[in-house]
């Protein structure tokens, strides 16, 4: 027996309970509506055209239990309006039953097809976001003495699997941190995202300078590029910012380097932030007093995988990273994101003088402001890391 409140499906094989939407009451409306027209209007005119179509309608919003129960209700109003009548002999009237009865069936038999795969598209977007899970673990809430906080936002609500990338790593040599965007969709691109991490944890423990770290994604990538061919070979890159931050106990000294927002407001020294940039969009600085800083690399790099296009060494950024400030790194997903008149959201701008109480405040901020700018129309994944150097408080 189905019971009230059971009847939608959610779409992948399951129920929607309490508070269905208005939209699963079609079926019943239209039931209702045949029942009238055939009880007030003449004998040679009945409903069959409302009984037909209520169980059609449940083919795509009902369970199966639910979907049957329509079609034996519209079919069995369908008889009753011909007993009422007197026209179950009738040529008109049997016509209209067998119709009625046939539409029903065939209802019933494409909600089965239409639950299949529903269930089948659920079991692979479960696998997708599972190996997206795998492959972008949430990162610690603190690492190396600092506060992180990491997000994936996919684009469309039932992909949750695409080619943006970020990690978080404690090393010998400082913590080190990647953003990326691997070039292309779906399953490969995700494919090309497992390569750049897995190089990218592996070179970041060995490694001494971020150049090393850079060279070691591009031979991996290069490595990758020769198993695909045409236009995907040519174009397998990844843009990606690579940046360094020492631990506590080999704090950077001096009055701060190019692009700093400004010296330490608490009075300890300040750590030493470098950056390497490949082709991606700059990161941010943002200071407790709500300035915000774009820091642009000097000299601008090709992305990853297109080393054969550079015309110099990769250069390595070293700014002061004072002490509550927060590093917020993200893919074009963000800065690509536009509104109805066709206007790119600016993080720099909208972030400018406010304030936020962790890294985690800052992405929630951040990932509704893009969704309000765009009215829920993103066309790209967004990743987001921010990191904030905040000590420990130690008892």
């Amino acid at each position: 027996m189905v019971q009230r409140g059971q009847l939608c499906s959610r779409g992948d094989g399951g129920t929607r309970f309490r508070g269905a939407p208005f939209p699963c009451w079609i079926p019943g409306v239209l039931i209702v509506g045949g029942l009238a027209f055939g009880l007030l209007a003449p004998p040679e005119l009945t409903g069959s055209p409302f009984f037909a179509a209520a169980p059609m309608v449940a083919a795509a919003l009902y369970t199966g239990p639910a979907t049957i129960l329509t079609a034996v209700v519209s079919s069995l109003a369908m008889l009753g309006i011909a007993l009422l009548h007197g026209t179950v002999g009738q040529y008109q009237s049997l016509l209209d039953t067998a119709t009625v009865v046939t539409v029903a069936g065939l209802a019933v038999f494409i909600n089965r097809v239409v639950r299949h795969g529903h269930r089948a598209l659920a079991s692979v977007r479960n696998v997708a976001e599972a190996a997206q899970r795998a492959v972008l673990p949430a990162p610690a809430g603190r690492i190396g003495g600092l506060r992180v906080a990491a997000r994936y936002e996919a684009a469309q609500a039932d992909a949750g699997i695409g080619g943006d990338l970020y990690a978080v790593q404690s090393t010998p040599h400082g913590v080190r941190l990647i953003v990326g965007d691997v070039r292309g969709k779906g399953i490969e691109a995700v494919g090309a995202v497992a390569i750049v991490l897995g190089a990218f944890r592996e070179a970041a423990e060995e490694e001494p300078e971020l150049t090393g770290i850079a060279e070691r994604l591009e031979v991996a990538l290069v490595r990758e590029a020769k198993r695909r061919e045409g236009l995907e070979r040519a174009e397998g890159f990844t843009t990606a910012v690579l940046a360094e931050i020492p631990h506590e106990g080999s704090l950077g000294a001096g009055p701060g380097g190019s692009g700093a927002p400004g010296g330490s407001a608490s009075g300890l020294s300040a750590r030493r932030l470098r950056l390497l940039n490949r082709g991606h969009p700059a990161p941010l600085m943002l200071t407790g007093d709500g300035a915000v800083c774009a820091v642009e690399p000097e000299v601008p790099a090709v992305p990853l995988g297109l080393a054969w296009l550079r015309t110099e060494p990769d250069r390595v950024e070293e700014i002061v990273f004072p002490r509550g400030c927060t590093l917020l790194l993200f893919t074009d997903g963000v800065t690509e994101a536009r509104n109805r008149a066709g206007e790119f959201y600016d993080p720099q701008l909208s972030l400018a003088g406010r304030s936020f109480s962790d890294p985690e405040e800052l992405l929630d901020t951040l990932v509704g402001d893009v969704a309000l700018h765009t009215g829920g129309r993103a066309h790209d994944d967004m990743a987001l890391l921010a990191v904030t150097d905040v000590p420990e408080r130690r008892s």
